[in-house]
């Protein structure tokens, strides 16, 4: 083929690749039908079907199902086969208030399995490329990269809920004497649990925005603390809430229950902190034994072996 006509070629392909991207654009451009009738069928009922377009969501794991696809979701079903416990992450996603589904997240570790196997995967590259690794070796490194990528999303699971939850156990009594204090000035539970809501930030506080949002929906005030006290993972918030329930079931003082509660949890998180001060006397001793205590020997004696250097003829 002479150089005019391999030009020819080129010359033809570039312009149909520009015209397939000048194509594309103006299709994009152009606005959809559902964006047009969308603002008037918004109120319409969607029973029994399912809206054309919805929030996607801008996670990584997402991003990768949605352009992977099929083999994401297979990896993800395999690895729901493979490690189980689907009741235990549904507990621990509501418990850390992540709202997504199982079968989300079980991409999220495929997700991060993929990035511990592309770094064993480097990591088997360099090797070669240095002076040879065995290839069983090699891929036995990417195996357990994907692994450890797997088994490190689950333990962020398990942190995400622990920190989560420390937090609502540092908020509870300042929540819990708002509430008392409302109620004592002639409140109302309701009343008071919206005051407290619109007054205050935090995990604590987002959980009792649940509680109000689903007794403005109708539902009892006892059944809503209920349900409270059944998903949380939190001993003191079950006794909190079914405090509160029985409290508005009976017609007890709520105010005194919420003082009294109050003072419980500041009581447990005294004793908590001495009891940890306690396990970590050791770990306490560590700085005094190797740092201060060297320092404080050698500013002792070291001007005296300075004076008998300079007193020995």
């Amino acid at each position: 083929m002479t150089p005019g006509m391999l030009g020819v070629v080129l010359g033809g392909f570039f312009a149909g690749g520009l015209l397939l991207v000048v194509a594309r654009m103006l299709v994009i451009r152009r606005t959809q039908l559902a964006l047009r009738v969308l603002p008037y069928v918004r109120d319409l009922p969607q029973v029994g079907r399912v809206p054309a377009l919805r929030v996607v969501s801008s996670s990584p794991a997402a991003a990768a199902a949605g352009v992977f696809g099929p083999p994401m979701r297979s990896a993800a079903d395999l690895v729901e086969k493979v490690l189980g416990g689907a009741r235990s992450i549904e507990r621990r996603l509501q418990r850390a208030r992540i709202h997504k589904t199982v079968h989300e997240f079980r991409l999220e570790q495929v997700v991060w399995g993929l990035i511990g196997f592309g770094i064993g995967a480097a990591y088997g590259l360099l090797k070669a490329l240095g002076g040879g690794i065995n290839p069983a070796l090699a891929l036995i490194i990417c195996a357990l990269g994907f692994a450890a990528g797997v088994i490190a999303r689950d333990n962020r699971l398990s942190a995400q809920a622990t920190n989560r939850e420390r937090q609502i156990v540092a908020e509870f009594p300042t929540i819990a004497e708002l509430l008392a204090l409302a109620v004592a000035a002639g409140e109302s539970p309701v009343a008071a649990l919206d005051r407290v809501v619109r007054r205050s930030r935090g995990e604590l506080s987002a959980d009792l925005a649940d509680v109000l949002a689903r007794v403005r929906t109708g539902e009892p005030v006892s059944v809503a603390f209920d349900g409270m006290a059944a998903s949380t993972g939190l001993p003191l918030v079950a006794r909190f809430a079914t405090g509160v329930a029985v409290a508005v079931e009976r017609g007890t003082p709520l105010a005194d229950v919420l003082h009294a509660q109050a003072a419980d949890v500041r009581e447990a998180g005294r004793r908590e902190l001495i009891e940890s001060a306690a396990r970590k006397e050791v770990f306490m001793m560590a700085p005094v034994v190797f740092l201060v205590l060297p320092i404080t020997i050698v500013f002792a004696f070291y001007p005296g072996a300075i004076g008998l250097n300079l007193t020995t003829p």
